[in-house]
């Protein structure tokens, strides 16, 4: 595995940014929020210094998607700055958040007709979808997403155009776009690259009228190993062929419980759902997933509500009886079957594959209100989870981010990693 040093990022940052002719042009840098581990503060910090010398002017939005908007505290130092060091250095760099809900704050760009979402969706859906993005982000000569590549529940591999879409959307495609991913389900989406989400994705990222470029990464354990710039289609597949070596493990069995440890970056179950996702392949029909996460104290911190009304089920609830459900958002509708899992809804009994708990600071009450089970936190004894695979049981002390599959599944998804399907145990 080889570590990009800082002289690689800046020569490789610099040849690639070069070529998109800055001199005299506003660019707008699209990066993740805190949920994602990457080294943000160093690149943008990179890139505002090679813009600065090229000519060109940087500013950095947010790419939320639905996620809270970050205070100014947060987002400096999301960017490894204080006060005083952005005052004396990067004062002409402004910061930005996106606003999925401020009507005010988005324009349409086009919209996708009935005929081509069938055709990109393999008949899946079939209707016409408006797109809307930040209208501030179209003030810019040039748009350059900068983000990691991880293995995702939606569109396979996360990064790309999905900076875009859900990163500056607005709700409607929003909620086409995860609806359509939960209709597929978790388990045959994610790892994959080319799925139908994601060309529905690329299929709207054409419709942008500002040109736009894309640094992708990937990181494993903290560590700069991919570093890619260019085109967001090309740069991206190239950051999936490495993301599919780090960020993905064979076990050559399914366990019939497993433990899954939320890092503190996940301030939700919205966010933290991640630590389901990721390892639900490699659940056991029947068996049971934890989530452990005692500072998850919330749902979720934009659509809490919503999830406290209709609960977690499996896709099929929602499918059969669509009626109850025609004035939830389809985004939050999906989240609910991604972390409720696969699942069969039949004679009105609701039958899920796999059983999932809570071990969160999350109320007994409220877990059990929305139809997950509930573990105290307190009552986890980690050594009787260490070393016990041939047991059957599985910990994995920081989950959200590295894909468990069933070694049984290689075959089936290495056209997708194009070739690239070494593994760890």
């Amino acid at each position: 595995m080889n570590i990009i040093d800082e002289a690689q990022v800046e020569a490789i940052l610099a040849s690639g940014l070069g070529k998109i002719g800055p001199a005299g042009k506003r660019i707008l840098a699209l990066v993740p929020d805190r949920t994602r581990t990457a080294p943000v503060g160093r690149m943008v910090k990179a890139l505002h210094r090679i813009l600065h010398d090229l000519g060109a002017e940087l500013d950095v939005m947010v790419a939320l998607g639905t996620h809270p908007p970050l205070s100014r505290e947060a987002m400096l130092n999301h960017l490894d700055l204080s006060e005083e060091a952005y005052a004396a250095s990067y004062a002409d760099m402004g910061l930005f958040n996106h606003r999925w809900d401020d009507d005010e704050s988005l324009t349409a760009i086009g919209e996708i007709p009935a005929d081509l979402i069938s055709q990109l969706t393999d008949g899946l859906m079939a209707e016409t979808v408006k797109i809307r993005v930040n209208r501030m982000a179209l003030t810019y000569d040039h748009i350059l997403i900068l983000g990691p590549v991880f293995p995702h529940e939606v569109a396979g591999f996360s990064g790309g155009n999905k900076y875009l879409f859900p990163g500056i959307s607005g709700p409607e495609f929003i909620d086409f776009f995860h609806w359509l991913g939960a209709v597929i389900t978790n388990l045959k989406i994610i790892g994959v690259m080319d799925n139908p989400v994601r060309r529905v994705l690329d299929q709207a990222a054409a419709l942008m009228p500002v040109p736009v470029s894309n640094i992708s990464l990937v990181v494993h354990e903290g560590d700069l190993v991919g570093l890619y710039v260019g085109s967001p289609i090309e740069s991206w597949r190239q950051a999936v062929a490495e993301s599919a070596k780090q960020h993905v493990v064979y076990k050559r069995r399914t366990f019939k419980r497993v433990l899954s440890c939320a890092p503190l970056m996940y301030e939700d179950l919205w966010t933290g759902g991640k630590c389901m996702y990721k390892l639900e392949p490699v659940v056991a029909d029947g068996g049971e997933l934890i989530i452990y996460a005692p500072h998850i104290s919330s749902l979720s911190l934009t659509h809490g509500h919503i999830i406290e009304k209709i609960g977690y089920h499996v896709r099929d609830y929602y499918f059969k009886q669509p009626e109850r459900f025609a004035d939830i958002p389809k985004a939050v509708m999906a989240v609910s079957t991604y972390i409720r899992g696969s699942g069969v809804y039949e004679n009105g009994l609701e039958k899920p594959r796999i059983n999932v708990s809570l071990a969160t600071g999350i109320p007994q009450e409220v877990c059990e209100k929305v139809g997950l089970r509930y573990v105290d936190p307190a009552g986890i004894d980690f050594s009787e989870w260490r070393s016990r695979e041939e047991d059957g049981i599985l910990l994995v002390e920081k989950a959200g981010e590295i894909l468990y599959l069933p070694r049984a599944s290689l075959s089936d998804r290495r056209v997708s990693y194009e070739g690239n399907t070494s593994s760890r145990s």
